[in-house]
């Protein structure tokens, strides 16, 4: 059998730039999440693009392609062990080998599941989602693909899907969904007002990369599609199809959270430009260049409400794949029912509703959506009840305020920086919530537990003097967790303490911080992160302030920080030369 150079060529060119949106994805996640989590979302996004490609070679592409039984793929369902693969030569194209056409196919399987990803970021145990992965490519996804692309019963309706809107953005959307269900919300993203709140991610140059990589992954995952540069004018219709809805949602996605959230916020502008990507996907060989730019400033506009209902619903998606992926994957689909139009491109030839179709298509495009958001919510949801009974799927409390990356991996991304950990107001509440829906399993932590590392003040600070009014003046240094800043804040604030130097510092007492390798080597310096709070007072007497600081601080456990005080001789303010007393007690702010 003869094959085509520049097809196999082209089919090659697009596999390697969708293989290469892995780094997209991984790049994408790891700037929208912690830094604390960074090791664990990069090897989870080599880890499933791995455990995909195995399944996917073991029994996918057999249940995808094997045969034109309406449901699932029934014959030759096993290319290893020398099995005659001439069967599958004129699966999807005749004109490219078909190892060629198996690692095409093999590469959208993969970002069908990396999508999953992101939904449970932060929260999620890799063993958990590794099966979950392998599950997911080698019996749910190629089922759906064998539906649309393998002969099936949808394809068998006219149901319609150029490059995977259905097939990959929901299938992978909906498992997102149903995993992100089930995990529940991370740990002080809902306050006490069931509100949600902001937890940024830890680079956003990160994530404009990985935008970046994934965009131009795209001009192989849609124009890819055709299998075949036969007719180059149908493979440049969809390269500018693609492009136009991507631009066109950069701007509609910047506009709406400009007017919903009163700024451009550049997260929304990342995941508007992949909404547009996924809301042109499914119909960018059917639909005109004008009409692309229609689907790409919905997806945008789209995308910035997703985000904000789903948050309402109280499902935490860190990265908004459910938001990308599965809303605007929906839409793409609905779109091709809505505006194909027969003969833009020799690929197209059928009519959608506002092209004189009728509502024939759109009906069939409406069936599949359903269909398919069906059977994949409750295929994973069973698979993920499954592995939450046996296994887990949700790291303990301590491990995931602790990030993922120590307690999952013994590594850290970042060895030389200060991370900024957050703090979490309400304790009391949040406990009582994930032990209401978790049980107190996932709850077993203590109301000050939700720091890097377990804290603890010394119950014996020994205090020798008191300050006397305008004479006596006192340096009281404290060493605490990040975590606890905001807590202790408020508490000097209530003191009456106008003014404090914070420095963020390493150290370590006396758990010598925790152990970290690179490499399956020990790391040397074994750090925390600390803040170091400084004031100086006067009229404040001491031991009040020391007990405050302890009773804000105590839980009777090793780290909870320790107290220092100094005697001052003296204080000098520089703009007006005053001593002592007199250069602490003037609270004109513009001496601050």
């Amino acid at each position: 059998m003869e094959f085509s150079l520049i097809d196999t060529l082209w089919v090659f060119l697009a596999a390697i730039l969708v293989f290469f949106m892995n780094l997209g994805f991984a790049s994408v996640e790891a700037g929208f999440a912690r830094s604390k989590n960074t090791v664990n979302i990069l090897s989870k996004n080599f880890i499933v693009f791995a455990v995909s490609s195995l399944g996917f070679m073991l029994l996918g592409w057999g249940i995808m392609f094997g045969g034109d039984n309406p449901i699932i793929g029934t014959e030759h369902l096993f290319i290893l062990g020398g099995q005659d693969l001439s069967f599958y030569d004129g699966t999807l194209t005749s004109s490219v080998p078909f190892w060629g056409k198996f690692f095409f196919q093999l590469v959208f399987c993969g970002t069908a599941a990396t999508i999953v990803s992101g939904a449970v970021a932060e929260r999620v145990k890799y063993v958990s989602f590794i099966v979950f992965s392998f599950v997911l490519t080698l019996v749910i996804y190629p089922i759906v693909g064998h539906w649309v692309w393998g002969g099936g019963w949808l394809a068998d309706l006219g149901f319609m899907d150029f490059a995977g809107d259905s097939v990959v953005h929901s299938v992978g959307g909906w498992a997102a969904l149903a995993g992100a269900m089930l995990l529940g919300p991370r740990i002080g993203k809902y306050g006490k007002d069931r509100k949600p709140r902001a937890i940024p991610g830890h680079s956003m140059s990160l994530a404009v990369i990985g935008l970046f990589v994934l965009w131009l992954g795209w001009f192989g995952f849609n124009p890819g599609s055709t299998m075949s540069f036969q007719n180059p004018t149908d493979v440049m219709h969809i390269l500018l199809t693609t492009n136009t809805s991507a631009i066109v949602a950069v701007l509609t996605s910047t506009i709406t959270s400009w007017i919903v959230l009163k700024k451009p916020d550049l997260g929304m502008t990342i995941n508007g430009c992949l909404a547009g990507l996924v809301g042109i996907t499914g119909s960018c060989a059917y639909v005109s260049i004008e009409i692309s730019i229609l689907i790409g400033a919905v997806s945008g506009i789209l995308v910035v409400f997703a985000v904000g209902f789903f948050d309402r619903c109280r499902i935490d998606d860190p990265v908004g794949a459910t938001s990308v992926h599965l809303c605007c994957g929906v839409f793409g689909t609905i779109c091709v029912g809505l505006f194909a139009q027969e003969g833009v491109t020799s690929l197209s030839t059928t009519n959608g509703l506002f092209f004189g179709g009728g509502f024939g298509l759109l009906g069939v495009q409406l069936i599949g959506i359903a269909a398919i958001g069906g059977f994949t919510f409750a295929a994973s949801a069973v698979v993920w009840l499954l592995i939450k009974a046996t296994m887990g799927i949700r790291v303990s409390s301590e491990e995931e305020i602790q990030g993922l990356d120590i307690g999952e991996h013994g590594n850290i991304a970042y060895p030389d920086f200060v991370r900024v950990a957050e703090s979490y107001e309400h304790r009391s509440d949040i406990v009582a919530e994930l032990e209401k829906e978790y049980g107190k399993a996932a709850a077993s932590y203590t109301a000050d537990s939700d720091m890097t590392e377990a804290v603890s003040v010394d119950k014996a600070v020994p205090v020798e003097h008191h300050e006397t009014a305008g004479a006596k003046i006192t340096k009281v240094s404290i060493i605490i967790n990040q975590n606890k800043f905001p807590q202790l804040q408020t508490v000097l604030d209530d003191l009456g303490i106008t003014g404090i130097t914070v420095t963020n510092v390493l150290g370590y007492g006396y758990q010598k911080g925790h152990s970290v390798y690179f490499r399956g080597n020990p790391v040397d310096s074994r750090l925390l992160p600390k803040i170091k709070l400084e004031v100086v007072v006067s009229m404040i007497p001491v031991d009040t302030l020391i007990e405050a600081v302890r009773e804000c601080l105590y839980t009777g456990k090793y780290g909870d920080g320790k107290i220092f005080v100094y005697d001052v001789e003296d204080v000098v303010k520089i703009r007006t030369g005053e001593h002592g007393y007199q250069a602490l007690q003037d609270l004109n702010p513009e001496d601050n």
